[in-house]
């Protein structure tokens, strides 16, 4: 179960911002934008959602929320001091209360929707350099249309997202019976019932409020039955992160949230078959997706270093004939020879879902040891896709969710 800290907060809104949003009355649409060191970023980010809802919905009263977790930058100066008065658009920026993360920020968010009354609300990260005006009605259409949940659907670059193409998406596929291409992306539309769906449930105080939001949210509205679809958002250009440097504090709520609510709707995910495409509505909007570069070398030795401090631990977790794999790994000296079979990480995938719910205790310490070869996976999957287009690539990660899926009576088999 998750942890409860022993400070409770009662609302994510502070004072300014109750004030401000009591003397608005009313939306009909709110704009989330959550913020942390953006600064350079968050201008443009506002200025293309106030493009946005004024280019596709001046006929509705919206407001801008901007809700930052304290960043010492000039993050908020930036976003107070971008002009939008050109449309009749309110924006309010504020630091949220709570615990630090991603998801405390949303709770500020959903709470000045729900007190204005909005019936649509979308967020936005704010590190985004690929925004367009369109993102807005793409988001905000198919929740005017009758969906509660619209999820991005994105041009990525064939190395973008390590998490959600080797996690998340496969694991939200097989369990949930739901091909969500982007379960954790970020960009999202949703109802006023299922954004009161949120707020009532009580997650504010555990790890959910931190990065495990996205997960969270996406796996509440798939298993209460919400309406879903996905946008097309053209390429998320943003502030991508080396795995093996940015992502480990994301990789543990992120894995861990998954992980959590597995044990939550066991009877859900255990009676899902099979998976079903999720409909895709707008048209691609903005530029093609940006390549870079990730430290292959990095990996690899993170992931050997880890083989040093927790090959024990690995031995209990992990199928024999895996083991041998990753001993191999570790003793691999060509990085280009260096390849994960797809078996072996779903196995390892589903082993370390199977441990989590075992271990009463220190259950995010034991996330610390499957990091290692999720640097492993990733190092494998910029070998195997080195010479593929983007396309190729997202054939790849769709037979990987297939493997997930034809693998589920193994997961089964091993939960309990």
């Amino acid at each position: 179960m998750l942890i409860l800290p022993s400070v409770r907060f009662s609302t994510a809104l502070r004072e300014d911002a109750r004030k401000k949003i009591e003397s608005i009355g009313h939306a009909d649409i709110v704009i989330g934008i959550p913020s942390y060191y953006s600064q350079t970023t968050i201008s443009q980010v506002i200025e293309s959602v106030a493009k946005g809802l004024d280019r596709y919905y001046s006929d509705r009263k919206a407001i801008i929320f901007v809700s930052d977790g304290g960043s010492t930058d000039d993050t908020r100066e930036e976003a107070k001091a971008t002009d939008i008065s050109n449309y009749n658009i309110e924006k309010i920026v504020t630091i949220y209360r709570g615990i630090p993360g991603k998801g405390s920020a949303l709770r500020a968010v959903f709470e000045a929707a729900e007190f204005l009354k909005a019936e649509a609300v979308a967020t936005f990260d704010s590190d985004l350099r690929s925004i367009t005006p369109e993102w807005v009605k793409n988001i905000l259409d198919p929740v005017f249309q009758g969906y509660d949940y619209v999820t991005p659907y994105y041009k990525r670059y064939k190395f973008d997202g390590t998490i959600t193409n080797n996690i998340a998406y496969p694991l939200i596929r097989t369990l949930y019976g739901m091909r969500i291409r982007q379960p954790i992306g970020g960009d999202f539309g949703m109802s006023r019932k299922l954004v009161k769906d949120y707020l009532d449930a009580d997650v504010w105080e555990t790890d959910v409020a931190k990065f495990g939001i996205d997960i969270w949210m996406t796996t509440t509205a798939i298993v209460k039955g919400y309406k879903i679809c996905q946008a097309r958002l053209g390429a998320k250009v943003h502030g991508e992160k080396d795995p093996a440097k940015d992502l480990s504090g994301m990789f543990r709520e992120v894995v861990g949230t998954t992980y959590n609510l597995m044990e939550e709707y066991e009877i859900f995910w255990k009676n899902v078959k099979s998976s079903n495409d999720v409909p895709i509505f707008g048209d691609f909007a903005g530029v093609e997706p940006e390549p870079f570069e990730i430290d292959i070398t990095e990996s690899i030795d993170y992931f050997k270093t880890g083989y040093k401090n927790f090959e024990g631990v690995w031995k209990k977790i992990l199928d024999r004939e895996d083991m041998k794999v990753i001993k191999n790994l570790f003793e691999t000296e060509n990085v280009e020879s260096f390849i994960m079979p797809g078996d072996t990480w779903v196995r390892t995938v589903y082993r370390y879902a199977q441990t989590f719910l075992s271990t009463e205790r220190q259950r995010f310490k034991l996330l610390n040891t499957m990091i290692p070869l999720y640097n492993a996976k990733v190092a494998s999957t910029v070998n195997e896709l080195a010479d593929k287009t983007d396309e190729e690539a997202e054939e790849y990660y769709d037979k990987q969710a297939e493997l997930f899926e034809k693998m589920k009576d193994y997961l089964i088999k091993i939960w309990k």
